[in-house]
């Protein structure tokens, strides 16, 4: 199934839109994790959401993270995205189990509960842009909407909507964002907002055959010009030599300790894909060679210590035997 993003504006330039299918992005990203129908639903939210503000960046190399963190069982969300329409995405829990609401649908902010949505902009200064919001509703869309009128001061309209199978594979996933411009007028934005009061389900809509384009123009009207399109796909850029970099990073004392314990391997995983790398004790003695000379780290028991690696993914490490590693 394709997954892209579309972007414009209306004829008269009083709004510009993005919209998203993300129903392949989605659904890659829930068999890596194997979430939970209500994990599914509130991930793929925040990745179609974060998509579209990676396609609203300038550059290439201009990248976005977003961060929830809540007290609920999810704990937190983390989905890093760029100007080219890679995407990468985890939950801090992926198996959580609450009740439906009661109108049937999954409570997603029962399950993310009281929380910050905290969004990095990395576009080439010398530290990156950072917002933060108390989300409103936990709902993600509502949040995504209020990040926008409170960091950004531009009024937006956010729907992201991820339909969940029987068997928890992705039946459908998408999302749009609506800005209004500064020449919209009074008349073109009660035109919207009346649209906006009959609008129902995303999904529904998608259910129904119709395209992110089609719904579009349902709110906007034929004025609707499609300017780009630009094909989303998840992407984790984790490697081996990255996690050898971080590996290394430790420190000879630290790398001999785990050359001297009773692990045969040690196995680190990636937290955006879940992908396993495996170093056995050969391989740590290499890394302690390059070492050698280098200056030791020291930490108490419990304390962590955290690696950027090219101001991408972090690596932690927690002194006190944990068997897995993370990025």
């Amino acid at each position: 199934m394709e997954n892209y993003i579309v972007r414009g504006t209306d004829k008269n330039k009083s709004f510009r839109f993005f919209g998203a299918n993300t129903t392949g992005v989605v659904g890659e990203a829930v068999k890596n994790h194997g979430t939970s129908p209500v994990v599914s639903a509130a991930l793929g939210r925040t990745m179609t959401g974060t998509l579209m503000m990676g396609n609203m960046l300038k550059n290439d190399n201009d990248r976005v993270c977003v961060m929830i963190k809540g007290d609920g069982p999810i704990q937190g969300i983390t989905v890093e995205a760029d100007a080219k329409g890679n995407v990468k995405g985890y939950p801090h829990v992926p198996v959580v189990d609450i009740p439906k609401k009661e109108n049937g649908k999954l409570d997603v902010s029962g399950a993310i509960g009281n929380a910050l949505m905290i969004v990095k902009k990395d576009i080439g200064l010398k530290e990156p842009y950072t917002g933060q919001i108390a989300m409103l509703s936990g709902e993600i869309a509502e949040d995504f909407s209020y990040y926008f009128a409170t960091s950004e001061q531009t009024n937006t309209v956010v729907a992201l909507g991820v339909l969940v199978d029987r068997d928890y594979s992705i039946k459908q996933s998408g999302g749009f964002i609506i800005q209004v411009l500064p020449d919209a007028t009074d008349e073109d934005i009660t035109k919207l907002e009346e649209k906006l009061k009959t609008f129902t389900s995303l999904t529904t809509y998608m259910e129904e055959g119709k395209s992110i384009e089609d719904v579009i123009m349902m709110l906007l009207g034929d004025d609707a010009e499609m300017m780009d399109r630009t094909e989303v796909r998840f992407h984790c850029d984790c490697s081996r030599e990255n996690m050898e970099r971080a590996l290394i990073s430790l420190g000879r004392k630290e790398l001999q300790e785990i050359v001297n314990d009773d692990q045969e391997d040690l196995e680190l995983v990636c937290h955006f894909c879940n992908h396993k790398y495996e170093f056995d004790k050969q391989s740590i003695v290499e890394l302690l060679e390059e070492v050698a000379d280098e200056p030791e780290v020291v930490l108490d028991e419990g304390q962590e210590i955290v690696f950027d690696l090219d101001g991408d993914s972090e690596i932690v490490f927690e002194l006190g035997g944990p068997e897995e590693t993370q990025e």
